[in-house]
């Protein structure tokens, strides 16, 4: 993105957030099943902070290709371990619940998509343990093949243009029948609108078509296609003769991509890349024809990373940009437009100690529970796999951020370390969850189709160390509980209104102590307990720096 767009974002974020969380937006919509989609136009979102690639040197979405892991076998997720624990009958109604669940108040339809993650063209896909890796950590969506090389990548010839990197491997079938079939992931894909086969004009609207064509006949089920990556920043490969400029691609969504992908496949719907608080927005809004918009979302630069400030800001600065993209669609009156948050993540380049520690993880957390109260339809964080730094790469490795790695990254499953771009990194095998990664995997208990996120309220006592998030879970409730004290635990007693018992809970948490565990190279994954049954409130103790996941039974 552009840095200075990203300063003047930032503190707007800054300035807006709420505290450890916001209760999320309200109702969101959701893709239409309509085979034929109404073309959508939509007024300017204005996010805290957007783009995942900046004019530096090796921006988010540059092509990075992958050295040979010395770990090569797969990994197995580190499993829940399970306890059980009967509390005492606690005296209380849930009129006195420290966390208070709000049956009638629905926020918005829950999606099962926003638990995606990108993966891209430059690392190599066939190499063992992807699949199963991203579907134990509970992931659903993907984006391929990629941020910035996705204007510069053609494939049918799996090449990219401008020097860019594709690995040989990696090309659109082998990851549709190696990863993301295998892991059931719904797929969108990022078309290019940079540059021609040739190189040597702007993206082709045929050859995008061409792709749609071709996943639809292979049964591949790819349903959205977004024209572009973040062709309003001048990091992005752009071969038209006015490059970065918003009326002629939107003249190119509204005369080329548009109708020819409707030719190719009446049921694909097609996307709009967004900004937000810049001048590109209206006319591309105004005057594109799209089915949905895409959202880049990050919240801090490198070098600025805080670990205060990402957890008691980060979630809720992504909320303010969410809801400025409903009001600007609203005053279109284009408020059906569904919203795909097509990149997430904490610092847009280059990061480093942070990325790898449960500060990110408990970010990750609260940013799906936004995600889920806002109504987005679709998210995917950047990134799966690939993109590996240590302190020799200038990323932030300061003292002041919690951690114990000597490498940081996008990847928030392991490629198989030391690798690519960290060559003095701890050794951990291809597969190995990190933090973030478990931050999916407590939300796959709670983002399920066919639910609604319920309005949740917190006692004024414990609202500035824990974040409460609910929706309902078929006939009870899904609680999530964040308690941002680096140093304590917090005893909650957790109810819900109209609901006088319950007859029992299951309590998953990971937290700073599984975290801790790393600092032996020992990656520990979430643990469980099942409780019996309950009176009026359920008790619940959250350890420090933790996310908790309460499936209440009635």
């Amino acid at each position: 993105m552009n840095p200075a767009a990203f300063v003047r974002l930032a503190i707007l974020g800054n300035a807006l957030a709420l505290g450890a969380c916001s209760g999320g937006g309200g109702p969101g919509p959701l893709p239409g099943p309509s085979p034929s989609p109404t073309p959508s136009a939509a007024a300017s979102p204005t996010p805290s902070a957007a783009g995942s690639q900046t004019p530096s040197p090796v921006p988010s979405g540059t092509a990075r290709p992958t050295a040979t892991p010395t770990q090569s076998g797969g990994s197995t997720p580190t499993p829940i371990a399970t306890s059980t624990a009967t509390p005492s009958p606690v005296p209380t109604s849930a009129a006195t619940a420290s966390v208070l669940v709000h049956s009638g108040t629905q926020l918005a339809p829950v999606s099962r998509l926003i638990l995606g993650a990108n993966m891209a063209g430059w690392v190599d896909i066939t190499e063992s343990g992807l699949a199963p890796a991203l579907s134990s950590s509970g992931f659903t969506a993907t984006r391929w093949p990629g941020g910035s090389e996705s204007d510069q990548y053609h494939w049918q010839t799996n090449t990219s243009c401008n020097g860019g990197y594709t690995a040989t491997n990696s090309t659109f079938d082998n990851f549709m029948n190696d990863v993301a079939k295998p892991a059931n992931l719904d797929v969108a894909v990022t078309l290019n609108y940079g540059s021609n086969a040739a190189c040597n004009a702007g993206g082709d609207p045929t050859e995008a078509a061409a792709w749609v064509a071709h996943a639809k006949a292979a049964g591949d089920g790819v349903r959205y296609w977004t024209v572009g990556n973040e062709e309003y920043g001048s990091w992005e490969y752009d071969l038209h003769g006015s490059a970065h400029n918003a009326p002629t691609y939107a003249s190119a969504l509204a005369n080329g991509y548009y109708p020819d992908i409707k030719a190719a496949d009446p049921n694909a719907m097609v996307g709009a890349v967004v900004e937000g608080d810049s001048s590109w927005d209206a006319p591309v809004l105004a005057n594109g024809k799209y089915d949905f918009v895409e959202l880049h979302f990050y919240f801090t630069g490198p070098g600025s990373e805080n670990d205060q400030t990402l957890l008691t800001q980060g979630a809720d600065a992504l909320t303010t940009a969410v809801n400025k993209v409903k009001s600007e669609l609203a005053t279109a009156g284009k408020s059906s437009t569904p919203i795909y948050v097509g990149e997430i993540g904490s610092v847009y380049s280059n990061p480093g100690k942070q990325s790898m520690s449960i500060v990110q993880e408990l970010y990750a957390g609260m940013v799906l529970t936004e995600l889920m109260n806002d109504g987005v339809f679709r998210a995917t964080w950047w990134l799966g796999f690939g993109g590996c730094n240590d302190a020799s790469s200038g990323a932030n490795f300061s003292s002041s951020l919690y951690g114990w790695q000597n490498f940081g990254g996008y990847m928030i499953l392991s490629d198989g370390t030391p690798e690519y771009g960290c060559s003095n990194a701890t050794a951990v095998p291809r597969g190995t969850p990190f933090p973030t990664a478990r931050a999916y995997q407590l939300m796959s208990q709670v983002a399920h189709d066919g639910e609604h996120a319920l309005s949740v309220t917190t006692n004024s006592a414990i609202a500035p160390v824990v974040c409460a998030y609910a929706a309902t879970h078929g006939s009870g409730y899904a609680v999530v509980l964040f308690n941002v004290d680096e140093n304590a635990s917090h005893a909650v007693n957790v109810g819900v209104d109209g609901l006088a018992s319950g007859s029992g809970a299951a309590i998953t948490t990971y937290g700073k102590a599984q975290y801790d565990d790393s600092r032996n190279n020992v990656w520990t994954g979430p643990t469980s307990q099942s409780v019996g049954a309950w009176q009026h409130t359920l008790p619940v103790t959250l350890p420090p720096w933790s996310m908790s996941v309460v499936i209440l039974t009635p």
